[in-house]
């Protein structure tokens, strides 16, 4: 537990970005993490958030997320504000990559695509959060359908010795598609790269849509999965930037969101 709330200098700030998945906590000190953690979000979220709140003493609170405004209405604490998911991303991509041009964050029920400017300021973005379809749901209802752990299904789809087009990105009609294709004596391991391949196809057009620029940072919990990177670099031509823990960079930015509130106090 963080205990300390730090001193009038030195003050502490959390950020805690609440998704539909999970919930991040970053706990910053003069700029630097000191503290980091994550849970479920489950059907407790206003539960969940304050089990992570209670073992740190944040002198200011910055949430954003699916579940800002939950927080906000509920949390009885004097320094709780909320930012958009899409500030807070530019804020923690910039922050991480300072030279990061485009970042995309593909979440467990949502995919966002951002374009910066040079300096670092939303030009353009677009969010999909009202179908699965691309999402880590969709990756993760057809890791099921296959009967694959979904922390090795990128791993699993590399076993593929050749690419099959995937029509359908509905989450319902895919899983048909599949479970057909596996009927017709398809390789697993080939429908798993032609789900993975899907799923990029849409995420480029998404990108190309806000006016992609290089660099691209790879955020939120789909990024650990290394085939989605790999077809992410093989579409773009170029590497992508994935932080250490790329779930982190919403509650991150929320909490150098605070830092600056702080600052101008």
């Amino acid at each position: 537990m963080v205990e300390e709330t730090g001193t009038a200098k030195h003050p502490l700030v959390a950020g805690i970005d609440i998704g539909s998945r999970s919930i991040e906590l970053v706990l910053l000190q003069d700029g630097q993490v000191v503290h980091w953690d994550l849970l479920p979000t489950t059907f407790d979220a206003l539960g969940q958030c304050r089990s992570l709140l209670d073992r740190v003493r944040a002198a200011r609170i910055v949430a954003t997320g699916y579940g800002r405004k939950l927080l906000l209405d509920n949390l009885d604490h004097p320094g709780v504000t909320a930012i958009t998911e899409i500030q807070a991303y530019a804020l923690g991509g910039r922050h991480l990559f300072p030279g990061v041009r485009t970042i995309l964050d593909i979440g467990g029920q949502d995919t966002k695509a951002i374009a910066l400017t040079m300096e670092g300021k939303v030009a353009k973005f677009e969010m999909n959060d009202r179908c699965a379809a691309g999402t880590g749901k969709f990756l993760e209802v057809m890791a099921v359908a296959l009967q694959v752990p979904l922390e090795k299904f990128g791993d699993f789809a590399w076993q593929a010795d050749r690419r099959l087009q995937i029509n359908s990105m509905c989450t319902v009609f895919a899983e048909s598609e599949a479970t057909s294709l596996m009927a017709l004596g398809e390789s697993p391991a080939n429908i798993a790269l032609g789900l993975h391949l899907a799923t990029v196809s849409r995420t480029m057009a998404m990108l190309q849509r806000v006016g992609m620029t290089p660099p691209v940072l790879f955020a939120g919990g789909v990024a650990h999965n290394p085939c989605i990177k790999s077809l992410l670099e093989e579409s773009l031509g170029e590497p992508i930037l994935v932080p250490a823990q790329p779930d982190l960079v919403g509650a991150l930015g929320a909490a150098l969101h605070g830092q600056k509130l702080v600052a101008n106090e």
